[in-house]
């Protein structure tokens, strides 16, 4: 009934442990890349198949991005790109890169009969600027970045001499950029001052805690209650990642590239903070279940988890979901099996089934798929509400990248491999951004962040206590932290 614990989720640092799991389908599905036109020279390096952009030398690519009078670069293909482009470069470089692509494209124009249309070329080279800026400001707070922007906007200004639009919508764009920049500076300040407390959740109990000290079940005994403030905290945290630090995942692995890319470590705290949470969560479930004493109640705790996970299933939050079942299979929880067998344990053989790790997790991607589709459809918050398994849409991530090649034999950038990788990191996107709609409740959401959970020893020991050791093994364990417990007092 139980599984092990490793098959359930590893309570490992997700961006700089070894992880290799296959996306479901096995299959790369690119979005689309229409030209819309043509781009300057050299787009003879760029390789369409079925209408779709699936190689390019990085000049062509970088060519691709510039608009010219006859052509604006497809939206999906701006944001894929300048995500992807970090693993070849840092920002600055391509935004020098795409600076002078713009003065040759300038010159050509005012060397030409086309002199009229040099203000409207200047508009397209703005509009993909403040698409960059929106997209990723975090890229501009490099000074060699904001010097390159200011250089480019400097240029398509001399064109604008008369009512001063295209310097409108620049000083808009520069404005909401410094906006941006401080809110995140602010935001990375708060992380730095906080981050020991946010590692660390709570204090780590070596031994049991006072009889009287409240248990989840004092604070909330509502299991929809508590899903939806499991919810809050879920989107919260996940709202502070970027799509840039996703790609860290591809930047960091690739040790090939790690020397040209933004290899900013500081970046990957808000992933590594998410998931801490995760790992937590799991803790705090089974440091509920262990520390009760009597079989009577810790039976009542488990159904009541099990409701809790089933309700943030129908939430769609998959994530708490996992952590939950996680923690009811670690072996100091899943070892009581007295307790176990007076558990009405019909809904958590639902819940494994749905969290069953055969054939790579299909029954869970299944759940997602139309969870996302729910989503798509929505006419209220609570029905956009998708949040995945973080730890395996990293190891989806970090697959792609590790099955797929940057470069194809003849040199091409791989983009193929960079549409999906894209396309999965837009769509987490677009569920980070999705407001909570369940009111918030302080005092649960206290308890939560903030409640001691047991050492793995303090686990095993509060089990043991519970339920003696069965067989050798055990009680070769059992003796053993008895005799650590000693040693301590």
């Amino acid at each position: 009934m139980f599984l092990e614990p490793q098959e359930t989720m590893p309570q490992t640092s997700v961006v700089f442990s070894s992880i290799l799991v296959p996306s479901c389908s096995g299959q790369v599905q690119p979005g689309m890349g229409e030209r819309g036109g043509g781009a300057g020279g050299g787009s003879g390096d760029l390789i369409f198949q079925d209408g779709r952009l699936i190689s390019g030398s990085l000049e062509a690519l970088m060519e691709h991005l510039v608009p010219t009078v006859d052509y604006y670069p497809d939206r999906t293909y701006i944001f894929t790109f300048l995500l992807s482009s970090r693993v070849f470069m840092p920002p600055h470089d391509l935004l020098a890169r795409v600076g002078q692509i713009c003065v040759e494209q300038r010159q050509q124009l005012e060397a030409g009969p086309e002199k009229a249309k040099l203000k409207s070329f200047s508009a397209k080279i703005v509009q993909l600027l403040k698409e960059w800026t929106e997209a990723f400001p975090y890229d501009f707070q490099d000074e060699k970045a904001m010097a390159e922007l200011k250089a480019i906007t400097h240029r398509v200004t001399q064109c604008d001499e008369e009512n001063g639009t295209v310097k409108k919508a620049i000083a808009q764009m520069t404005q909401s950029l410094l906006l941006s920049l401080a809110a995140r500076s602010q935001l990375q300040e708060l992380r730095e001052k906080l981050r020991p407390s946010a590692v660390d959740k709570g204090p780590i109990l070596k031994t049991k805690p006072p009889a009287a000290q409240k248990d989840i079940l004092g604070v909330c005994c509502d299991p929809l209650v508590l899903a939806q403030q499991l919810t809050h905290i879920e989107l919260d945290r996940v709202s502070s990642i970027h799509p840039e630090d996703l790609m860290q995942i591809v930047s960091h692995m690739d040790s090939l590239d790690n020397h040209r890319c933004r290899g900013d470590l500081t970046k990957t705290y808000s992933l590594e903070a998410y998931d801490n949470w995760f790992n937590c969560l799991s803790m705090l479930v089974a440091t509920e279940v262990c520390r009760v004493v009597k079989k009577k109640h810790r039976t009542r705790m488990l159904e009541f988890f099990i409701d809790v996970a089933r309700e943030c299933f129908n939430i769609g939050n998959f994530n708490s979901m996992m952590a939950i079942i996680s923690g009811m299979n670690l072996s100091p929880v899943a070892r009581l099996k007295k307790t176990w067998s007076k558990v009405k344990t019909a809904k958590f053989d639902v819940l494994e089934h749905h969290m069953d790790p055969s054939s790579n997790f299909c029954n869970y991607r299944t759940a997602l798929q139309g969870a996302t589709q729910r989503s798509q459809m929505a006419n209220s918050s609570r029905e956009k509400i998708v949040i995945p398994v973080f730890n395996l849409f990293v190891k989806d991530i970090y697959f792609l990248h590790k099955i797929h090649t940057n470069h194809l034999p003849n040199g091409h950038i791989n983009f193929k491999k960079f549409w999906e990788i894209s396309r999965q990191i837009h769509e987490f996107m677009t569920w980070t951004q999705v407001e909570c709609p369940f009111e918030k409740d302080k005092k649960i959401q206290s308890y939560l962040l903030t409640a001691p959970i047991y050492s793995e020893e303090a686990l095993f020991i509060a089990s043991f206590e519970s339920e003696g050791p069965e067989n050798h093994m055990e009680k070769d364990s059992w003796k053993t932290l008895r005799g650590q417990g000693k040693k301590i007092t």
